[in-house]
């Protein structure tokens, strides 16, 4: 009796140390730390078990950094995580003209339309001439030209200026048009009608370019218009 309690003792001793084996031998194979952990930009600190090289969280926990969701439904598992928003890119404000350019572009503005308006008014009033009078409105505009091109320096001005030298040739074709119009004899259609100039394209076209021009170098902010072109 007492040699089978023995025999039964030392089996029990035997089983222990086995349990005890194996305990030591998965402690020596796995690391337990506390980390912080960065999920779609959020962080938090959660336990990471390292074990046979293989590395193990908490589920809950990586949902709970992350502002997810866990959900259990039969023999599923679903984690549900935000989607992360990407920054939107940032709006390009379009660069604006320079106040120099600006206001030398408005001054010779102003010197293109003194020009076109005094032949407009010669023509309605049938005042003879060769255009040889129109010489110095056709240099104040020139110079007034010139003198917005120096204070271009931005590529808003430069653009700006371009469709303002259009403008200045279309006066200037315009003043060509007429002045052999003139020598011809052929403008008695300006005076003796009210509507002239509202028939003549070339004109209304220079008119609407001048409008428009005179709108956007006072908004300081370039665009495009056909009635330039």
């Amino acid at each position: 009796m007492l040699g089978a309690v023995t025999r039964r003792s030392s089996q029990i001793v035997m089983v222990v140390a086995l349990i005890m084996s194996v305990s030591l031998i998965a402690l020596s194979q796995s690391d337990v730390r506390e980390v912080t952990l960065i999920v779609n930009g959020h962080s938090g600190t959660i336990i990471v078990y390292r074990i046979s090289g293989q590395t193990f969280v908490d589920i809950d926990a990586l949902a709970r950094i992350g502002n997810g969701s866990t959900q259990i439904t039969d023999n599923q598992l679903i984690l549900t995580l935000p989607a992360v928003s990407t920054p939107s890119e940032p709006t390009q404000v379009p660069e604006a003209m320079t106040r120099q350019f600006m206001a030398a572009a408005l001054k010779d503005l102003g010197l293109i339309k003194e020009w076109h308006t005094t032949i407009a008014h010669a023509l309605q009033r049938a005042i003879p001439g060769d255009g040889s009078r129109l010489g110095v409105f056709h240099d104040r505009a020139a110079e007034g030209l010139h003198l917005a091109s120096v204070e271009a320096s931005t590529q808003p001005d430069r653009d700006a200026l371009r469709l303002l030298t259009n403008h200045f040739n279309q006066v200037d074709n315009w003043k060509h048009k007429v002045v052999d119009a003139r020598k011809a004899m052929n403008t008695a259609n300006y005076s003796l009608s009210g509507d002239g100039l509202d028939k003549d394209a070339d004109y209304q076209e220079l008119s609407a370019c001048s409008g428009f021009l005179s709108a956007m170098l006072a908004a300081g902010k370039y665009s495009d218009d056909g009635s330039c072109r």
